[in-house]
């Protein structure tokens, strides 16, 4: 059979965002780059979990980071999350076999 869904890599991808918390930190990073720390304030979290989760979603290439100084940035990574038409990046994510769209709900 034909993997035209690159069904590993989309499970993978799937398994990332089925989690409540991870879910939250793409929420805040839909408002731009943060730190860990930044995060864990945001978010009332210890600050080893929300590093745990920026892991999980970094191998699943859904976020990306650069270190500046002593301090890592952490950012949605532009592949997963395009811009599309006059949405800013973030509120597409493409898992390559399925979209999901994290934009505000019509009407809200």
């Amino acid at each position: 059979m034909e993997d035209r869904l690159q069904i590993a890599e989309c499970a993978q991808r799937l398994k990332s965002v089925a989690d409540p918390e991870r879910l939250k930190i793409i929420q805040c990073l839909q408002g731009g780059p943060k730190t860990v720390s930044a995060l864990a304030e945001l978010l009332d979290a210890p600050l080893a979990n929300v590093s745990h989760h920026l892991r999980v979603l970094s191998h699943a290439e859904l976020v990306g980071y650069e270190k500046q100084g002593r301090c890592v940035v952490y950012s949605l990574d532009a592949d997963a999350f395009p811009s599309e038409g006059a949405r800013r990046p973030g509120h597409i994510l493409d898992l390559g076999c399925c979209r999901l769209d994290l934009g505000p709900k019509p009407g809200a």
